[in-house]
Formats: structure tokens, C-alpha cells, sequence
């Protein structure tokens, strides 16, 4: 354990067990969320890589035009 996170720990038991639960269901719940996101982006590489292809392709057949953060948003 890092010593931030033995910090954290230390001044989070000194809330009421309420607030304790809350911050370990949002600890709990945020390590879950990035297991998940890590997975999607491993199984998704070739995916990934076949849209990139398909992008530069297409930019270099000139069907592809910069940004105009102005008026594209």
C-alpha cells in the first residue's frame, strides 16, 4: 500500500461508518469501472486499429477537413 492511500485509509476511519461505507462503495465502485474500461480497450484493439486505418485512409483520399472549433461544436 502506497503511503497516500495508508493516509486516505487512516482519515477515513476516523469518519462515522456511515461516511466510511460511502467512501468504500465509491473506492469499490471506481476500481470496478476501470477494470471494466481496461477490458473493453484490450478486446477491442484490432477494432480500434481497423478504425484508424479506415481514418487516415479516408484523410488521404481528401475526405477529411480540419476542425473549425467555432463552428463544429
Amino acid at each position: 500500500m502506497t503511503a497516500l492511500l495508508e493516509k486516505a485509509f487512516d482519515r477515513v476511519s476516523a469518519l462515522p461508518v456511515k461516511r466510511q461505507n460511502a467512501l468504500a462503495h465509491l473506492l469499490l465502485t471506481e476500481i470496478d469501472v476501470g477494470s471494466r474500461w481496461d477490458e473493453s480497450f484490450k478486446s477491442s484493439q484490432h477494432e480500434l486499429a481497423l478504425l484508424a486505418d479506415n481514418a487516415l485512409t479516408e484523410h488521404r483520399k481528401g475526405k477529411t477537413r480540419a476542425m473549425d472549433f467555432s463552428h463544429d461544436f
